[in-house]
């Protein structure tokens, strides 16, 4: 009786394929030359990982072999190609030659010469950072090179845990990620960002077209203003800087809005700020308008549950005098954001000397003075906060003659969406991608 042997190929045949059809496998043979005793490259050695990470996870890396028992390697990989060679021995061999090489390096070399391949564009540059927790002790066996596995601002809500941050520099065009590094637990964004600017300069002035990087906020800072003024950069201003809260009312004052389209509009005026000749543009969207009315709303109500247990209290109290009663009402109101007085009206309650009811020769003690308010919501205030707050500022170095509005907003519009399709967010996803210490 024949026997039947069968192999699934699933979902890996789409990884293999798209590794081949850009060449990944010989780029890597390239850069870590082969043994020629070796049955599998090096390239091959981290293709069978990649495809052992896609399908095999929170399984050590080696049971390798297991993972392709049952797959068809003559396809994905090439005819005389068997399990068996991808063991622990030759997967950590060619983890040791990344690492002699670079991983951060060969990183980069791979991405930039797909790019190039594919014509994928890499005007704008897309940074940002991620972290991802980790359970466990982390003692590196060297202090070479190794980052530190400990507590920091917990993106993930996991304070609990420690963790290590993952920068990434990812390409407009289809996020591709182009830089990779990871970096100690505690480390800030604005640390990670200035030392990934003073580390583009050099690129993009080699670079034959312009390049420009794109990040939030945690990008502009007076520490990294001399290496930006050096980077064509489109970034979001801190609202922290009284000057963003100054030309937003200018914005909102003088009402000049250019159209971005339905949903958008934006007013653009040019200064110098941090010793940069800038171009700052602030955007009133929609979509903002909405989230700050939601949100302004919320704080409204809030308010208003403490204001009426403030009032409720003070109702109840009584004054020596009216103007004792009223500077208690004041400094309750100076706290107030959203709400105003509608009105005030005293009450005096007369004490005599006496015992029982009072008649008109009854010696008067003292007159003490009960206060009552009504509270009504600020409109006008209210609209201006929402106003505010639907609005931010985005600011650029590069000329419009070079990028025009309407392409600075869109590129740093594009800073969110690339985001979700950033491969940090896979680290989140899949627990089997860890930092191994």
């Amino acid at each position: 009786m024949a026997s039947v042997h069968v192999e699934r190929l699933d979902h890996l045949g789409l990884i293999a394929c798209m590794m081949k059809e850009v060449g990944l496998i010989s780029m890597i043979d390239a850069r870590l030359i082969p043994d020629e005793q070796e049955e599998i490259t090096p390239g091959e050695a981290v293709a069978g990982m990649i495809l052992n990470g896609l399908g095999f996870a929170n399984r050590p890396l080696s049971l390798t072999p297991q993972f392709f028992t049952n797959k068809p390697l003559d396809l994905l990989f090439r005819p005389g190609v068997r399990a068996e060679m991808f063991n622990r021995f030759k997967l950590g061999r060619t983890l040791d030659e990344v690492h002699a090489y670079g991983c951060d390096l060969l990183f980069s070399e791979l991405a930039l010469a797909i790019c190039i391949q594919e014509s994928i564009a890499q005007r704008f540059h897309h940074l940002d950072t991620t972290s991802f927790s980790l359970s466990g002790d982390y003692a590196p066996e060297r202090d070479e090179h190794a980052i530190r596995i400990t507590h920091g601002y917990s993106k993930d809500h996991r304070p609990d845990l420690k963790q290590a941050v993952l920068e990434l520099l990812v390409s407009q065009d289809g996020g591709v990620p182009l830089v990779s590094k990871s970096w100690d637990g505690n480390t800030s964004d604005t640390q990670i960002f200035k030392a990934r600017a003073e580390a583009l300069m050099a690129a993009f002035a080699r670079s034959p077209t312009p390049r420009y990087l794109v990040a939030d906020a945690k990008l502009y800072t007076e520490d990294t203003a001399a290496t930006l003024a050096q980077l064509g950069f489109i970034t979001r201003i801190p609202g922290t800087l009284k000057l963003v809260s100054q030309v937003i009312t200018q914005a909102l004052q003088w009402d000049r809005w250019s159209r971005l389209d339905e949903m958008t509009r934006y007013y653009g005026l040019e200064l110098c700020h941090y010793g940069m000749a800038q171009r700052w543009l602030v955007v009133l969207s929609q979509a903002a308008m909405e989230r700050a009315e939601a949100h302004i709303n919320k704080a409204q109500q809030r308010e208003w549950a403490a204001i009426e247990k403030q009032l409720l209290h003070l109702h109840a109290k009584r004054f020596a005098t009216p103007e004792a009663a009223q500077a208690a009402l004041t400094a309750l109101s100076k706290a107030w954001r959203y709400h105003q007085l509608a009105g005030v009206e005293l009450i005096d309650h007369k004490r005599y000397a006496c015992k029982g009811r009072p008649t008109p020769t009854s010696p008067l003690k003292a007159i003490e003075w009960q206060i009552h308010a009504q509270v009504r919501p600020a409109q006008e205030v209210i609209k201006a906060h929402k106003q505010q707050s639907a609005c931010f500022v985005i600011g650029t170095n590069i000329p419009a003659r070079h990028v025009s509005d309407a392409e600075v907003i869109r590129a740093y519009k594009a800073q969110s969406s690339v985001e979700n399709y950033q491969p940090c967010n896979l680290l989140k996803i899949h627990p089997w991608v860890s930092v191994s210490a």
